[in-house]
């Protein structure tokens, strides 16, 4: 009991240290295009991003974290081996985050979380406790588990590069007539932008870790139903903005500067597309990569603009690191989990 009990403690640590990597290596995707347009300093992009992130996990439900906490099935197995391997699969998320970021790549946490887990449960024991969802999806027509999941990271990142096309291409016939001056206003409209932006991102991406930290409780014996806790919903929302606010400045360079020449309508274009695209995946259900979303925002962006200005081998690295982002940390979570057990072997741990 004692043992069971210290490891939902270290597990709940843990997830908590993922949101944190999570909002840490995030935070250019939300920041990144405000500073590049020169709408606000850093201080006050983080200032802001902050106050709107903390607020997103406490107003914006629990349909993303009831989705994730239940893509995977661990009920029949013995309580430590779930907790192990929850605790793997999420240490193969925070590596995978961390390499990226020192990289300065814009890799998706959510991609990471999935992959992690899904890599500890298949070296622990077998496909069958994993919720693939192709049976109800093929069969029903209902879309589940896995499938939903991948569904909603491959789909959000096509609808952001089409909606951020449909929508600067709206702005600019719009504004055609306006004179220069017209780019302090849409400075100034970044304030809102940015703020809806973070709020959308903090409403789905830390229910991403509400889901999982509700599961480690109901494995560990500390709740008897899913159902996310308030106290829970608080943590990961502050370890989430604490994130946020420490800053994954490397990413900024990759996202503000590196796809297209970032310019204010542009910028408040892609805030708009992002906000709106995250936010509908978010009352959905459905996890999505804001890293995704932003970075097929601004390619859409400039696809409408000036295709041959968009950087597409930097993209093209981009897409590359989106597709084995999954594999990759499908194998350190695995890779973690081997390590445990040979330790538990060993009685080191």
């Amino acid at each position: 009991m004692e043992t069971l009990f210290l490891l939902t403690v270290l597990a709940v640590v843990i997830v908590l240290v993922f949101d944190y990597t999570n909002g840490f290596h995030d935070a250019a995707n939300i920041i990144a295009t405000v500073i590049a347009s020169r709408a606000m300093l850093p201080m006050q992009a983080v200032i802001i991003v902050g106050v709107f992130e903390f607020l997103g996990p406490l107003l914006g439900g629990t349909a993303v974290a009831n989705t994730i906490g239940k893509f995977i099935d661990l009920s029949d197995l013995e309580a430590v081996q779930s907790l192990t391997i929850l605790v793997s699969g999420l240490g193969g998320a925070i590596l995978w985050n961390l390499y990226t970021w020192a990289r300065g790549i814009p890799s998706s946490s959510s991609h990471a979380l999935v992959g992690g887990l899904i890599g500890a449960i298949l070296l622990a024991v077998d496909a069958s406790h994993v919720a693939w969802g192709f049976s109800e999806l093929f069969q029903h027509g209902r879309v589940t588990g896995v499938m939903k999941v991948l569904l909603a990271l491959i789909l959000s990142p096509v609808i952001g590069f089409g909606a951020g096309f449909l929508l600067h291409r709206f702005l600019r016939l719009a504004f055609r007539a306006a004179s220069p001056r017209i780019n302090k206003r849409l400075r100034w409209g970044q304030y809102l932008t940015a703020a809806g932006l973070a709020f959308s991102h903090g409403a789905n991406d830390a229910q991403k870790s509400m889901g999982i930290l509700t599961l480690i409780l109901l494995l560990g014996g500390q709740i008897k139903t899913f159902e996310v806790p308030f106290w829970v919903m608080l943590a990961c929302a502050t370890s989430l903005t604490l994130g946020i606010m420490s800053g994954g400045w490397r990413i900024v360079r990759t996202l503000g500067f590196a796809i297209y020449k970032v310019r204010p309508m542009h910028a408040l274009d892609s805030q708009l597309t992002s906000a709106g695209v995250i936010l509908t995946a978010s009352m959905l259900g459905a996890p999505v990569s804001t890293t995704h979303v932003v970075a097929s925002s601004i390619m859409g962006i400039g696809a409408s603009e000036r295709p041959k200005a968009v950087r597409w081998g930097k993209a093209g690295d981009i897409v590359t690191t989106w597709l084995i982002t999954i594999p990759a940390s499908a194998f350190v979570g695995a890779v973690i989990y081997a390590l445990v057990q040979a330790l538990l072997r060993r009685g080191q741990l």
